[in-house]
């Protein structure tokens, strides 16, 4: 029998819905080293509209925002990762990093 292996991935919901995982993760990293939601998705190769979307539902599903948006217009408006921005990463990094050995530590078990 081929070796068997436990794999998955961790997802942070709310009572509303999906509140953090990977990709959303990732987009309020890169909010908060570009300052920008429109490079921010056009560097993950998202649309704007959707990392907007990502980002609203996230705010409303938090008592405190974790991106601030700027309003658009000449220069742009920009984003800002707010400290509830930087936790929810954190928190995020800790869960996954625990998730990993546990994944890891069950894989050695189950090909015992």
């Amino acid at each position: 029998m081929d070796k068997m292996i436990l794999d998955g991935r961790i997802w942070i919901q709310t009572e509303s819905g999906p509140f953090l995982g990977y990709g959303r993760v990732e987009l309020l990293e890169k909010i908060g080293d570009l300052g920008s939601l429109r490079k921010a998705a056009s560097e993950m190769k998202i649309s704007y509209r959707q990392a907007w979307d990502f980002i609203d539902q996230m705010n409303k599903r938090c008592d405190k925002p974790l991106v601030e948006m700027g309003r658009g217009g000449k220069g742009g408006g920009g984003a800002l990762l707010t400290e509830e921005g930087h936790r929810a990463i954190k928190l995020f990094r800790s869960v996954d990093s625990e998730f990993q050995k546990f994944v890891e530590r069950m894989n050695k078990k189950i090909n015992k």
